[in-house]
């Protein structure tokens, strides 16, 4: 009981420190909804829709891939257009300015988060679609940590040094859900869908540059917390070692069997 009181009594000094400008919003006043959503989607991976599609044939959704991919790239697409007022942006933990500017960026970091919660969609797409090759612990990671992270960043950061990382990530969605809805519309559209491993490529160059502008930010002494610092850094480092391992075996290892074999193949799964 003096554990569980300690660590109630943290929460509440953390909640000082929130930033008082989204308290009310939407999922943010408290954990346990995000938590909740995500114990669901885990609980829904690895039990309860295998389960259901044991005995049942895979689930055709139609135009509903295409419009769901696409509606994904309007979001994003949304998130990196405030790239446009990103030098107005208030200082991390400042609560007390309504720069319409800053609200502007706040709002981002926002639906930013509440991306990362639509795209849990992802994994119960490929569920229903028995697409349990895609379901890889890199993806499953990536979607399940997501939500709690970007909870975490718009409750006490909705700015500052936490929109690097919405533009960087919000700019490459774009591209990887445009290649998905472009996939969803059948063979006649596939065909001319050779770019897809660029894709990793592209994801692998964006945690670099996540780590690169954070170490230049603990440099430089940027008032963003440290611990959001270095958290960042590890979070982004365990994706480069995921997403490298992922491209060795989709291209790298398939590439070269396939010339072993006198014949070319491309494969992969939707991670990032």
């Amino acid at each position: 009981m003096d554990s569980i009181n300690r660590l109630s009594a943290f929460y509440d000094w953390t909640l000082t420190l929130a930033d008082k400008r989204v308290a009310k919003w939407p999922l943010i006043e408290s954990p346990l909804p995000t938590i909740a959503i995500v114990v669901c989607y885990l609980a829904f991976v690895v039990y309860i829709g295998p389960k259901f599609m044991r005995k049942r044939k895979a689930m055709d959704f139609g135009l509903f891939l295409p419009a769901y991919n696409f509606a994904l790239v309007a979001l994003n697409y949304y998130n990196t257009t405030r790239r446009r007022i990103i030098v107005t942006y208030a200082p991390p933990l400042r609560s007390d300015s309504y720069d319409p500017n800053e609200m502007k960026v706040a709002n981002g970091v926002w639906w930013y988060y509440f991306s990362k919660i639509i795209e849990l969609c992802d994994t119960v797409l490929f569920t229903l679609r028995k697409r349990d090759r895609q379901i890889t612990f890199l993806h499953v990671y990536h979607h399940s940590t997501m939500p709690i992270l970007w909870w975490i960043g718009t409750k006490w950061i909705p700015g500052g040094q936490s929109f690097v990382g919405v533009i960087l990530n919000s700019s490459v969605h774009v591209i990887m859900y445009s290649y998905y809805g472009l996939s969803a519309m059948g063979p006649r559209v596939q065909k001319y869908l050779w770019w897809k491993k660029y894709i990793t490529m592209i994801q692998l160059v964006q945690f670099v540059l996540a780590i690169a502008h954070t170490v230049q930010s603990l440099y430089v002494d940027c008032p963003s917390p440290r611990w959001m610092h270095w958290a960042l850094i590890g979070y982004a480092f365990s994706f480069i070692v995921l997403f490298t391992n992922f491209y060795i075996h989709a291209y790298w290892s398939k590439s070269y069997k396939a010339k072993s074999n006198g014949h070319t193949t491309v494969d992969g799964g939707k991670h990032g």
